[in-house]
């Protein structure tokens, strides 16, 4: 593929195809990976490297924080809308954050938190809330903390929201009133900075490699027990940081990318090699190697085609990558694809609905798989939903996710799964709110 004008350090896939990418130094573009087009992205009037993103309910994107120097952040958020190419900004947080998560909440705002304020160990310890619908902040003043930078958080079935790395204490945040966190248990593998997460169903997260020296080995937690605990499953069969998970139809975990020797950002040990976590074995198996090293500041993506683009990463700041590689998983060699159609543009929680498919009688398994945000490691709207469906001759009846804690509202890909593990083309769908 050709090469991109920027590499990209955050890349947000966007309901219209098209991704955004933000660099360095207010570098930013709309690529569209299937036509390779590429198009302005306006800026919002402030450098958004290092911010943090995510989706609100709406199909807008948040983009919170920014670089004004490197561990000095910003205080700036900004909304960017799709359908317009166009910024709104939000007001200015409580102070500056660099490497803060944004995390789409139940209701379709978006929690903010973590990101340092003006050095390396000075943490923003505010999470906030942004409230799309006034515009206006909400301080979790009871919940103050001060997490490591770009924290991994997901939101939960009883719809609190975990925190599980990189840091070693597990605790979840009630995100009503002014907050309040709960300690959960302790990891089991030490500090995983520029590690990665996963959750691969509602409530249970794989949480794999970072750590300096880096690490191979990977540990499960399942939130919907009465008393979750971490649990240690088989390594990858290499150490990785700066790796980045990806979640696919079947219900596989794909990892990509990383440094497997010592030190920040070690270009001398690349590790080119994917492997595939399957959550049904807890196993891993190694794939194919792409030929660019995918160090600090790359990134995977997920495609509606089920294919996995791979781009970005840096030896350092003026040595970085533009390649742009494309990883197909192994289903797509195991025969034809199922097809499908007639898919509705907006569901409700709940709701069932029809879609066509000529195989529908051979459907083994419906997944729904949100949108992608990345940046450093983690998929911030990363997430997945096996849905139950009936099957008839030439028709699926499937039921949309019963409520927003196990499905935030916004936008995802609906798949279907035959037999044989190979998935449909994925549909684009809002769920829940109605895009205003």
């Amino acid at each position: 593929m050709p090469n991109l004008p920027i590499s990209p350090v955050h890349v947000v896939y966007l309901p219209n195809g098209r991704m955004m990418l933000v660099g360095r130094e207010h570098n930013q573009i709309l690529w569209d990976p299937l036509t390779q087009a590429v198009s302005t992205l306006p800026n919002p009037g402030y450098d958004l490297f290092c911010a943090g993103h995510g989706y609100l309910g709406d199909g807008r994107v948040l983009l919170a924080g920014g670089h004004l120097a490197d561990f000095v952040g910003l205080s700036d958020a900004s909304v960017y809308d799709p359908r317009t190419n166009g910024w709104t900004r939000a007001p200015d947080m409580n102070a500056g954050r660099w490497y803060p998560t944004v995390t789409t909440l139940p209701n379709g705002d978006a929690l903010v938190l973590s990101g340092t304020v003006d050095g390396e160990f000075d943490m923003n310890p505010l999470p906030q809330v942004y409230q799309a619908a006034s515009n206006t902040w909400r301080d979790l003043s009871s919940a103050q903390l001060r997490q490591p930078m770009y924290p991994m958080m997901f939101v939960l079935p009883n719809g609190r929201v975990v925190d599980v790395g990189p840091d070693t204490t597990t605790r979840t945040l009630d995100t009503s009133g002014t907050g309040s966190w709960s300690f959960v248990a302790n990891r089991n593998h030490g500090f995983r900075d520029y590690g990665t997460a996963a959750m691969y169903a509602p409530g249970k997260i794989l949480v794999v490699g970072g750590g300096d020296p880096p690490v191979a080995s990977a540990e499960v937690i399942d939130m919907n027990a009465a008393n979750p605990g971490w649990r240690t499953v088989g390594s990858m069969s290499v150490a990785r940081r700066h790796l980045t998970s990806t979640l696919l139809p079947d219900g596989t975990v794909l990892v990509t990318g990383g440094t497997s020797g010592p030190g920040h950002n070690n270009a001398n040990t690349p590790v080119l090699s994917a492997e595939l976590w399957n959550p049904s074995t807890e196993t891993w198996t190694t794939l194919s190697s792409g030929s660019v090293a995918r160090l600090y500041h790359s990134a995977a993506v997920l495609l509606p085609d089920g294919r996995v683009v791979v781009l970005g990463g840096e030896r350092n700041a003026g040595d970085v990558f533009r390649e742009v590689e494309i990883f197909s998983p192994p289903y797509l060699f195991k025969g034809a694809r199922p097809a499908l159609g007639g898919v509705p543009a907006q569901v409700a929680y709940g709701q069932q609905f029809t879609v066509q498919s000529a195989q529908a009688a051979g459907i083994a398994k419906v997944t729904l798989i949100r949108l992608s945000a990345v940046t450093h490691a983690f998929n911030m709207d990363q997430r997945i939903n096996e849905l139950p469906f009936t099957r008839g001759p030439v028709a699926l009846e499937i039921t949309a996710p019963a409520n927003a804690n196990l499905a935030p509202p916004g936008f995802y890909m609906l798949f279907l799964v035959d037999g044989n593990g190979v998935p449909s083309v994925g549909s684009i769908v809002q769920l829940g709110a109605t895009a205003g």
